[in-house]
């Protein structure tokens, strides 16, 4: 019970920060990266489920199997005081049951929250379809006790015209289901997030450095956004040092890719040796 007790704890409060004046919630892929950005001060963490299929050698995309990634994410809940909300792809199921299977097996985990897509292998479900599965993710794990953050790929393609409007009533939709928080990535122009975020009846979460959206997060926080990710932002920064410093390692034998890197006893101390 006490264990019950402290992850509903965690995500009243990851809840709690959706009403304030905006938060930045960064994506962790392991348990070391977790607790290096709770200890910077976040006040939640992420996961990115793209972070933890590479560090596992393969392309983000469902390559990874998902008891492997519900290893993960729970070494990273563990790892950590502060609420974590899990990236569960589309919910890892075909059909509605499946997904509400999902989101229990999260919630007993202590996971305070979590993304669920409405698009599986580059396929937008249908609006009905996607709002069924909101719906049994929201009776698998009540609204209090699990933060859930719905995810539209309209901005990736597959509606005709004008994304905005679709992406408004599945948002809608998508709010009377369940959700707790809209998630909408893609999105790149300043007109478009607040337009988004002035006509949504729920706290906005933009993805930042995503493709073409470099827009820092207190311009989102002005714009309306409630929640800034960074998605495998921070992952792929960390692999392209790892292959800067192999690259450097091969052709000249140097070792400047150690400049301002903490020293082996900082990072031992971060650990709690």
């Amino acid at each position: 019970m006490a264990d019950d007790l402290r992850f509903t704890s965690r995500a009243r409060a990851l809840l709690v920060l959706h009403a304030g004046p905006g938060f930045i919630i960064p994506n962790a892929w392991d348990a070391g990266s977790a607790r290096i950005l709770e200890q910077v001060g976040f006040p939640a963490i992420a996961t990115t489920s793209a972070g933890i299929a590479w560090a596992s050698g393969v392309p983000d995309g469902n390559a990874l199997n998902p008891d492997t990634m519900f290893e993960r994410v729970a070494e990273i809940v563990a790892a950590v005081g502060v609420p974590v909300s899990a990236d569960l792809e589309a919910g890892y199921g075909d059909s509605p049951a499946e997904v509400g299977r999902t989101v229990a097996r999260a919630a007993a985990m202590g996971i305070a929250g979590a993304n669920i897509e409405d698009a599986q292998d580059c396929r937008l479900f249908g609006i009905e379809e996607a709002v069924q599965r909101l719906v049994a993710a929201r009776a698998a794990a009540p609204s209090g006790t699990f933060v859930l953050n719905a995810r539209t790929d309209t901005y990736f393609g597959g509606v005709d015209g004008d994304p905005f409007d679709q992406t408004v009533e599945r948002a809608r939709r998508y709010v009377s289901a369940g959700a707790d928080c809209i998630f909408v990535p893609g999105v790149n122009d300043e007109e478009t997030i607040r337009r988004l975020a002035d006509a949504i009846p729920a706290p906005l979460n933009i993805v930042a450095g995503l493709a073409a959206n470099i827009i820092p997060a207190h311009t989102l926080f002005g714009l309306g956004v409630s929640r800034v990710s960074v998605g495998g932002g921070i992952a792929r920064a960390a692999l392209s040092l790892v292959e800067r410093a192999g690259r450097e390692l091969k052709e000249s034998g140097t070792l400047g890719f150690l400049d301002g890197a903490l020293g082996y006893a900082e990072v031992q101390r971060r650990f709690g040796a």
